[in-house]
């Protein structure tokens, strides 16, 4: 695999003097971090020109080359985002998300009630049209995507389950729980969103990269599964989601 260098904090980006990130720091190191993304904040800058993750590099690293993204999280995934401080880091990072080495583990609150464990192997495509924009569909010809489940609890009408990853698709989580029949609830485009239920249900619990110095995170989930959540057995105490003062590098 060629490696590929996502574009460095443009230096011209300037965070107030006193600022703190305003997302929890899961993992530190002077290599990477991985940081616990909100729901509706996308990574990178978008055609909105809105804030993103991005915007919070000059926080992270006083290193003229990086940060760098290691991957990506959808705008309304929430949970653990891996981000290379170091160029080697980087190019470790990106082998073991190509290689499967990476184990990622979401949750998600879903429609129904599925099969108690199970793995759906079925490949994914991009498919677009000018009414409806773009998604991914279920298709022969698309790229593997393979995704495991196993049902953590339900209340009979919506169930929680934990996901693995095992490839990385886009939305590739979102389609096979659809295909299941089960679509993740607040999905408008492969279930149904409704004023109670406007924002997904689905988040990366854990990522563990096997790299010389591990790194290994775990997410609470967010404040607008908690509900959901507990409907199907799961209890936890809230931590704060308080934004988080990093020493720059």
């Amino acid at each position: 695999m060629k490696p590929r260098f996502p574009r460095a904090q443009p230096k011209e980006r300037v965070v107030p003097s006193g600022a703190i990130l305003p997302f929890p720091i899961l993992f530190s190191s002077p290599q990477a971090l991985v940081i616990d993304k909100p729901a509706g904040l996308p990574v990178h800058p978008g055609p909105r020109d809105g804030p993103s993750v991005e915007d919070w590099f000059p926080l992270m690293s006083r290193r003229r080359d990086g940060p760098w993204l290691a991957h990506r999280l959808d705008t309304d995934t929430a949970g653990c985002l891996a981000i290379a401080l170091r160029k080697q880091t980087l190019l470790a990072m990106q082998t073991c998300f190509a290689s499967g080495q990476a184990r990622k583990t979401y949750w998600a609150v879903v429609e129904g009630v599925p099969d108690e464990s199970g793995e759906i192997d079925q490949p994914l495509r991009k498919v677009s049209s000018p009414t409806s924009g773009w998604k991914m569909e279920l298709h022969p010809s698309g790229q593997a995507a393979r995704t495991s489940w196993r049902r953590l609890g339900t209340d009979g009408h919506i169930s929680w389950l934990e996901l693995t990853l095992h490839t990385g698709r886009t939305h590739q989580a979102r389609v096979h729980c659809a295909a299941l029949g089960t679509p993740i609830l607040g999905d408008p485009v492969y279930g149904t969103r409704t004023p109670d239920l406007s924002m997904l249900h689905l988040f990366s619990r854990r990522l563990e990269l096997p790299l010389a110095v591990p790194i290994a995170a775990t997410a609470s989930p967010p404040a607008h599964m908690l509900t959901a959540l507990a409907r199907c057995g799961f209890r936890e105490t809230l931590q704060p989601q308080n934004g988080s003062l990093l020493a720059p590098s």
